[in-house]
């Protein structure tokens, strides 16, 4: 499972929709499940500036920002992924790059968050496998 936390719900929830073909599933309060991806995603609703862990002591801030961890989304067609998700109001954060294991995108959602949208070529990882 996934979960994101997003400062407006709705929002949220049309950016990924759109974004990334996803479809709302269930409902709860604050929540939204959205389904189409091999692990379901959970948009989360957390207002800015609320605490995000009670040690050490850090507001959550929807400016772009960096984290270790990030999502990766597998495309077919990453020209049309990207369109898409700029369509939707991702910001292209770094030009679409060619690697031996294929082609990758750096985007932000609506609120900081970074993934990427990879297309792998045939041999995807396994062209740099050791």
């Amino acid at each position: 499972m996934v979960n994101i936390d997003v400062g407006d719900l709705a929002v949220a929830e049309r950016f990924y929709c759109a974004a990334l073909g996803l479809t709302a599933g269930r409902r709860f309060d604050g929540a939204v499940e959205l389904l189409g991806l091999d692990a379901p995603l959970y948009l989360l609703a957390k207002a800015a500036g609320t605490p995000t862990a009670p040690s050490p002591a850090a507001a959550r801030d929807y400016r772009r920002h960096w984290t270790p961890v990030h999502l990766d989304f597998v495309v077919e067609d990453l020209e049309a992924a990207v369109g898409r998700a700029r369509g939707a109001g991702a910001a292209l954060e770094k030009d679409i790059a060619t690697h031996d294991w294929g082609r990758i995108a750096l985007l932000a959602d609506p609120f900081g968050n970074g993934f990427c949208l990879v297309e792998f070529s045939d041999r995807g990882y396994d062209a740099i496998a050791l």
